[in-house]
């Protein structure tokens, strides 16, 4: 990153302490930042490692012989999503362990902030698929498209539509 790049940083990191009222160093803000977003990773994880187990599970049914080709894929496509999930949410893990007492703490959170959008966009396709694809072997005909379209609203509407309001809300409210 350029210095001009950082100190504008800096600059902003600064005007959002004064707005929300925390009288914090650029340290301790990192740290407080970096165990913002190990909570979240603990929350996406588990749910990440209880899709994958279903998904994994899955392949040991005597019916799972019966799915046709297009079903085989799409589980198969499933599983590789599921794995890229995991790997993504768990980058910024590897990336701290690797920069560890190298002073880069607010890099690590700068990019463990990209890694959780990304997985939470990953997971979210994966939760629309897993549904699409139980829907599409239990039920069959449209009845995936009608699930994965219904979830996919939701997930736009809680996921992406509400946080951007609650965000517009608060900075009128600031």
């Amino acid at each position: 990153m350029s210095s001009h790049h950082l100190d504008a940083e800096r600059l902003a990191d600064r005007d959002d302490d004064r707005r929300d009222g925390r009288d914090e160093t650029p340290n301790e803000r990192a740290d407080r930042n970096w165990n913002e977003v190990l909570q979240e990773l603990r929350v996406l994880q588990t749910g990440t490692q209880i899709l994958t187990g279903f998904l994994l599970a899955l392949a040991f049914q005597p019916a799972f012989a019966d799915l046709s080709d297009g079903q085989s894929t799409f589980y198969l496509v499933l599983v590789v999503l599921s794995a890229l999930s995991a790997i993504v949410a768990l980058s910024p893990v590897a990336l701290h362990r690797i920069l560890f007492a190298r002073r880069a703490k607010p890099t690590v959170v700068a990019f463990g902030h990209v890694s959780m959008l990304v997985a939470l966009a990953s997971v979210s396709l994966l939760l629309i698929g897993v549904v699409a694809f139980v829907f599409d072997v239990v039920v069959g005909g449209t009845a995936f498209l009608v699930a994965g379209g219904a979830l996919a609203l939701l997930i736009v509407i809680l996921w992406v539509a509400v946080p951007l309001a609650v965000r517009a809300q608060t900075r009128r409210n600031r």
